[in-house]
């Protein structure tokens, strides 16, 4: 009779594994959580102990590290003196084993978790077991991702499990324990320096792209396991997703994050807001976004942090969208953009403030450049108003979302917001003044007033021509970090023209 181990954190799909095995006529090895599942299930089970002949120890700290398991798990099939081995000591062969570890990394992604409630989700035993099958993979089929449960026990109903598979599942084994290891490694180095010594990167292939930027170039997501990210996404419908549209997608997404409380829409272009705007409801907030640049939003990936319902749906009808994504979508959405085969409608979950803390990483040549992850921070506790006079009411609600808007924007960033709606951006230019001129070029060529608008800056002013430019436009107000040495200049020159100015002290710069 075949042997299988099971011990499992994740038990998704297990019961009827374990069901299938059984069928077959296979012996199952479970440890005690498992176990437990398994014979609630129907599942005829050997308890781990019978086969050790010791007790679960420790708190369940050891339980699988033992000859009789690894020695099972080892001894080569085609080696005579293994076998035999067994033999002396009354060790049976084990030739199948499905674990997968404890979450630890879903633990640590909590920011209150403790060290010692972190060291508790180190698994030991799970990948001693994972590793000694995965060496012996040519005698031991070894599973550590559920998805391969149906795959495999079709192949064994088939009575065939050929020597790639064996090898796929193996290589699989050494990718999750590497990225496991190397997750808690950096945990435990974050826990004395915010920027550890060492950061493990181990990427698993999570789809196929068309192509890259270009279509010359290769392309494929490789993905963390982070919570909330693109593996977590469900594509409802639509042609498959490309390397454009997931950049802009995250673009879009960290942008609609900066107002978790309010509905919000991100009309983004080349990484960039085209269109932003607050609403009462999704369909308010596309139609405010949309009015920013219409021209621009062609062609575009919108994102919203709320419900999409029949009638936002309705609303982005006329328009050619690449990607619309959202939390959730009701069906009376769906049913409108089914009309649309090619377009594309993701869920996803959005992160929010609060969440654990993440790193960014930019690829250069021999390494990478490693950042803590931006948030948008809506703390107003350094700001002060530089000017004589003081923003008024509906001016300070436009420098707020301003402020918010701003930091999604590509530097040099300038944007110009009125009744809570960008109406004219800036972006990626190589000077500030610039980056204000093509604000309000863009507003004014969408019809937009720019009398009484507020303005934002991503970083500070370095010459007072900024200022200026803003002056001519009619804007009243401004909001940015200040600390250039010419402060001073750039606050006289808003004197000059009235204009209110705060100073946030933080800078929001997008490379």
């Amino acid at each position: 009779m075949p042997r299988a181990l099971i011990s499992v954190s994740d038990k998704r799909g297990i019961e009827q594994f374990a069901k299938g095995l059984s069928e077959l006529g296979w012996e199952i090895i479970s440890t005690a959580g498992t176990a437990q599942v398994l014979v609630d299930a129907g599942v005829t089970i050997t308890p781990v102990e019978e086969v050790t002949g010791f007790p679960e120890m420790l708190d369940g700290r050891v339980k699988t590290l033992h000859p009789a398991i690894h020695a099972g798990l080892l001894a080569r099939r085609d080696v005579p003196e293994h076998m035999e081995a067994l033999r002396a000591h009354d060790i049976t062969a084990i030739d199948l084993v499905a674990v997968n570890l404890y979450p630890f990394r879903e633990t640590v992604a909590d920011p209150n978790v403790t060290l010692l409630q972190a060291i508790e989700q180190i698994d030991i035993g799970g990948p001693s077991m994972l590793r000694s099958a995965a060496k012996n993979h040519s005698g031991v089929l070894v599973i550590v991702d559920s998805a391969d449960y149906d795959r495999v026990l079709s192949a064994l109903r088939e009575d065939y499990v050929d020597d790639a598979l064996r090898q796929e599942l193996a290589s699989k084994v050494f990718a999750s324990t590497a990225a496991y290891d190397a997750a808690i490694a950096e945990h435990l180095a974050r826990s004395t320096e915010e920027l550890p010594p060492f950061i493990g990167l181990n990427l698993k292939r999570s789809q196929p792209l068309r192509y890259g930027e270009n279509p010359s170039q290769l392309a494929a997501l490789y993905s963390t396991g982070e919570p909330n990210g693109f593996d977590d996404m469900w594509q409802r419908q639509g042609k498959e997703l490309s390397f454009n549209n997931l950049l802009d997608m995250e673009g879009a997404m960290q942008t609609v994050a900066s107002w978790p409380d309010r509905p919000v829409c991100a009309i983004m272009k080349h990484s960039t807001p085209c269109g932003l705007a607050l609403g009462s409801s999704a369909q308010d907030a596309y139609r405010r976004a949309l009015q920013t640049d219409p021209t621009s939003a062609f062609g575009s990936v919108i994102a919203f942090n709320t419900l999409v319902d029949e009638a936002a749906a309705e609303t982005m009808a006329d328009l050619f969208i690449e990607v619309v994504v959202a939390p959730r979508f009701t069906e009376g959405a769906m049913n409108v953009f089914e009309k649309k085969k090619n377009l594309r409608v993701v869920e996803m979950p959005f992160e929010l403030p609060g969440e654990a803390r993440r790193m960014d990483y930019k690829r250069v040549r021999g390494g990478f450049l490693a950042q803590q992850r931006f948030r948008f921070d809506s703390d107003e506790s350094h700001w002060k108003v530089a000017t004589s006079r003081e923003p008024t009411g509906s001016e300070w609600r436009d420098l707020h979302f301003a402020w918010a808007a701003v930091a999604s924007v590509k530097s040099n960033a300038i944007l110009l917001a009125k009744d809570e709606r960008a109406i004219g951006i800036g972006a990626g230019q190589m000077s500030r003044v610039d980056a204000s001129f093509l604000a309000v070029h863009k507003a004014k060529k969408e019809g937009h007033d720019t009398t009484g608008a507020a303005l934002a800056s991503d970083a500070f002013f370095p010459f007072a021509d900024g200022i200026e430019e803003a002056a001519k436009a009619g804007v009243t107000a401004i909001i940015q970090p200040g600390g250039s040495k010419r402060d001073e200049e750039v606050i006289e020159a808003a004197n000059e023209h009235e204009m209110a100015m705060v100073l946030t002290g933080v800078r929001q710069f997008r490379h």
